[in-house]
This record gives structure tokens, C-alpha cells and sequence, in this order.
């Protein structure tokens, strides 16, 4: 996937009620819904506006973890879309007195989503997701 292939998108809104989630994602191009568990959705919300929670989430603890670890988030990519199910990866970036490591990690988009917002790292979708994004089966 090279770097010109991934668009800029942010999350433009959260539609949440107890038995669905969408997320919408996008751009001045283009926007797209996200469908996610409920609870994901939740927690993206409170990652968004910075809700104070009263114990550490999942995510948090992904956070901590790789805070830990000398780990930093550099992006989340929406890769694929395949039978309506949408695919991302964590590009995670870690650097000590050994050197520099880029680890790729496949992951949900609802779970990148979250991490990103956590650590307000950008997220971007890939050309090709994009162009399907909204457009009947060919």
C-alpha cells in the first residue's frame, strides 16, 4: 500500500442506540457508515470528547501497554472491503537504543478507531476502499 494510495478521513459522526452503532467516516470527498458493536461505538464517543471514566477500558489498557512498551500509534489504514465487512491495520512504531521498528497489525476497524482516537493518531482509508465505499457491486 504506498503512501499516495491512503486518503485523510476522520470520524464526522457517531449514530448510537442500544442495538446498533454507525460510524460515519470520511472526508470532503466522501462519507461512509461503519457498522460496529454498540459498546465499540460508546467508547469511540468517549475518546472523542474526552469523557473521564472512572476505570481503566480495554483500549486504555492497549494504550498502557504500548506506552509500556515505547510504542506509538502512527496511523490506522481502512484497507479493504470485502462482503460488506470493512478490514484495517494499527501501524504502530517503536524506537529505542536498538534501533526503529514498524509493526503492522491486523485489526477491526472499530478497534483501530478507537486506538486512534485514544492516542489522536490520523486515520486514513486506502483509494481503492473508497472508491467502493457508497458504489453498487461491479
Amino acid at each position: 500500500m504506498a503512501e499516495n494510495d491512503l486518503i485523510p478521513v476522520d470520524i464526522r459522526k457517531i449514530a448510537l442506540t442500544s442495538t446498533f452503532c454507525a460510524v460515519v467516516v470520511g472526508n470532503d470527498e466522501k462519507e461512509f457508515p461503519i457498522y460496529i458493536e454498540p459498546a465499540i461505538g460508546a467508547v469511540i464517543k468517549m475518546f472523542i470528547e474526552e469523557l473521564e471514566k472512572p476505570r481503566p477500558l480495554t483500549h486504555d489498557l492497549i494504550g498502557n501497554i504500548l506506552t509500556g512498551l515505547g510504542a506509538t500509534v502512527m496511523r490506522v489504514v481502512i484497507n479493504d472491503l470485502r462482503d460488506n465487512t470493512f478490514f484495517a491495520r494499527l501501524f504502530l512504531k517503536e524506537e529505542n537504543e536498538l534501533g526503529k521498528k514498524i509493526v503492522e497489525i491486523d485489526s477491526r476497524p472499530s478497534d483501530c478507531m478507537a486506538i486512534a482516537k485514544m492516542t489522536k493518531s490520523p486515520i486514513f482509508v486506502t483509494r481503492k476502499v473508497l472508491d467502493q465505499v457508497g458504489n453498487p457491486p461491479a
